[in-house]
């Protein structure tokens, strides 16, 4: 599908980040072997910025091109 709009590519860029992106390289530079509370703050913020990003994706589907098949009316 051609980018429609800047919001279109916005929503494919943070679905991208989502569904491909490894985070593995960032957790073994935060995380200590052993470290369990460091293991739990590293979750719990991966959580977050996941759901952060997933957020502004979800702000985007109702400006998504009618024929996209994540297109969501308000």
């Amino acid at each position: 599908m051609r980018a429609k709009t800047v919001t279109h590519v916005e929503y494919e860029i943070f679905e991208h980040i989502l569904a491909t992106i490894d985070i593995a390289d960032v957790k073994d530079r935060l995380v200590p072997p052993g470290d369990n509370v460091a293991e739990k703050r590293f979750n719990e913020g991966a959580k977050s910025a996941a759901r952060y990003v997933k957020n502004l994706s979800d702000r985007r589907l109702h400006r998504l091109p009618n024929a996209h098949p994540d297109y969501r009316g308000k």
